[in-house]
């Protein structure tokens, strides 16, 4: 079962609340992020206010085959030494794209990256999405102030899926022999990727898995694995049964979503 609508608003709206809390938190803006080492955390404040303000306007433009022209969201962030105004600015950032999604409602077409996946290009995809980038980068926010905390239970469990729908569903052939890869939160959810020379589908796992067996079997709470398909855990941190060099041919793998 995905997140209602409405929900994913509320979600973003608190990720984002804890992201600027984190950022509040933290003794200096010039700290490097560990879990993105090749930026300060000023450089994850301006990804993320900037990011978040390129969506809203994604998303008021409508079905679309082209990004909006950058001069529709570009805005000055505040300076680093202003505490209070970048407060403001991210969550400004946050409301626009709350706004955006609110207005356009969860079935209007829009623009996305993923074109092979198996989300649609809608606004309800991106809100989904979009939840779990502000999710992660808040866990990156977090790290950073020295405090980080495990993804909210239902935003983790939805962005097992989402990663799954989104970023590795597609119909580019798996450039390997066939291998199915199941994926088990310990909250009691499961999702089974079948990969072959037809591309990579995936499905929720209810009971036993008709059809092969698993050649990789990998099992944390949904907030490790989220954390996991986003770089931030390594597989060694969380339960596996079988080969990985499965999971490695799974990262290295650039499917053209």
């Amino acid at each position: 079962m995905t997140l209602d609508f409405p929900d994913l608003l509320q979600l973003i709206d608190e990720r984002s609340a804890a992201f600027r809390a984190a950022v509040a938190a933290a003794p200096s803006l010039d700290a490097r992020v560990p879990s993105c080492p090749e930026w300060t955390l000023l450089d994850l404040v301006r990804h993320l206010g900037e990011g978040r303000r390129k969506w809203a306007a994604i998303i008021a433009a409508g079905p679309a085959e082209t990004l909006p022209d950058p001069s529709v969201w570009a805005s000055e962030m505040p300076p680093a030494d202003d505490r209070e105004a970048l407060n403001a600015w991210l969550a400004e950032s946050a409301g626009q794209l709350i706004g955006a999604l609110r207005e356009a409602g969860p079935d209007r077409g829009c623009w996305a990256w993923w074109r092979r996946s198996q989300s649609p290009r809608t606004a309800g995809a991106a809100a989904r999405h979009q939840l779990q980038e502000i999710a992660v980068h808040t866990y990156d926010a977090q790290l950073t102030a020295g405090a980080p905390q495990p993804l909210p239970e239902e935003v983790a469990l939805d962005g097992v899926e989402d990663f799954q729908f989104t970023c590795c569903a597609t119909t580019t052939p798996w450039p390997h022999e066939p291998v199915v890869v199941e994926y088990h939160a310990t909250e009691g959810r499961s999702w089974r990727l079948d990969l072959s020379e037809e591309g990579a589908r995936v499905a929720r796992q209810a009971g036993p898995a008709a059809g092969p067996a698993a050649g990789i079997s990998v099992t944390g709470s949904a907030s490790e694995l989220v954390l996991f398909f986003y770089n931030r855990v390594q597989l060694d941190s969380l339960k596996f049964e079988g080969d990985p060099v499965h999971i490695e041919r799974l990262i290295d793998w650039d499917p053209g979503i």
